[in-house]
């Protein structure tokens, strides 16, 4: 139970995480305001650093490497979900993405041993569905060169990415704890402004048109969200905890439509109903 519960808590603090993470990208672009959050989160996590030194007693090169590969593959998602969005459809290039929900319960359950009864597998798979429904612009589909263009192809990327990250986290989750996979993962953000300077793209301050604070809003919510969702690995099954916090963008189209009065369509509704019926599925079918 407290494994689903944590990943309730990724859940809503993604979703109202990304509305400020909109308000702070449209005052900042988007290289600028991931460069300052990776910043703003490694910065507010070294503050609980030294309450869990004793972990990395635990801490092989072996997970050491690891961490660090899977922050690289994190940036590299980022980046490719930017230019993504920037070249192609943004709405099937976030309804792709969505996509890696599937792919952490496939992989975790070939490459970490996990299975999952019949019943959480049909919620699961009502999630899903809830995400497409929720994303998924059908008019889109009339447009068949849509489906051939780099961003769709860079949309893939980020699916394998972030299906990647988050099935094999748990790996050094589960032998040094939730906090210090991530937090070296994060570390990574060098690379980043690396790519930044590489590539010559502006690079606004954090202050910036007054950013800051929903910068860092949206910060302290994902940071928060994220080692929510470590904390729910540690304690329960990936294909179990990933789909309901990863099923957040649903719940972010019901507050933009609150909060930016986005038109929100009946198609979209029931993506959302149907989302937040397959979560309390899946979080009474693992109690």
């Amino acid at each position: 139970m407290p494994a689903i519960f944590f990943a309730l808590i990724s859940f809503i603090g993604w979703g109202i995480g990304d509305i400020f993470t909109t308000i702070a990208s449209r005052k900042l672009g988007g290289y600028s305001i991931a460069l300052w959050g990776f910043i703003l989160s490694f910065l507010i996590s070294s503050l609980y650093a030294p309450f869990v030194l004793d972990k990395l007693s635990q801490l092989t090169w072996g997970l050491l490497i690891l961490s660090i590969f899977l922050g690289f593959i994190l940036l590299a998602a980022f980046v490719w979900f930017t230019e993504g969005l920037r070249i192609g459809n943004p709405a099937l290039v976030g309804t792709i993405t969505s996509g890696f929900v599937a792919l952490v319960v496939i992989f975790s359950i070939i490459f970490l041993g996990e299975t999952i009864t019949f019943s959480q597998a049909i919620a699961i798979a009502i999630i899903f569905t809830g995400l497409l429904l929720s994303s998924l612009d059908w008019r889109i589909l009339k447009n068949h060169h849509q489906f051939f263009n780099k961003g769709v192809v860079l949309a893939i990327l980020v699916m394998i990415a972030w299906g990647i990250f988050y099935t094999f986290i748990k790996i050094p989750i589960s032998k040094i704890g939730w906090f210090w996979p991530s937090y070296i993962a994060g570390a990574t953000f060098p690379v980043l402004y690396g790519y930044i300077k590489l590539k010559k793209i502006k690079l606004q301050s954090p202050v910036h048109q007054g950013a800051f604070w929903p910068l860092l809003t949206q910060v302290v919510l994902l940071t928060g969200g994220g080692f929510s969702l470590n904390f729910a690995l540690e304690k329960g099954l990936t294909s179990i905890v990933v789909p309901i916090a990863g099923a957040y963008p649903a719940l972010f189209v019901l507050l933009a439509f609150l909060v930016f009065k986005d038109p929100i369509t009946r198609q979209q509704i029931a993506g959302i109903i149907t989302t937040l019926v397959g979560i309390v599925l899946l979080s009474v079918f693992s109690v």
